[in-house]
């Protein structure tokens, strides 16, 4: 049971990805600030995904 709690937060963590990636390619931003924000989402999971969140997609 102890173990639930870093499953779910890697779930949540990992779905919060995929949101924040498929937001950033759904945008209209060029192709090298899409492939430098999914760079970033990539390379630091939880980070990266904040950023986006707090970034915004249409102010990035």
């Amino acid at each position: 049971m102890e173990t639930l709690l870093p499953i779910a937060l890697t779930v949540l963590i990992l779905l919060a990805d995929v949101w924040a990636i498929a937001s950033v390619w759904r945008g209209t931003k060029s192709s090298s600030t899409k492939v430098g924000w999914t760079v970033l989402i990539v390379i630091f999971p939880a980070i990266g995904a904040a950023i986006w969140v707090i970034a915004g997609p249409r102010r990035v």
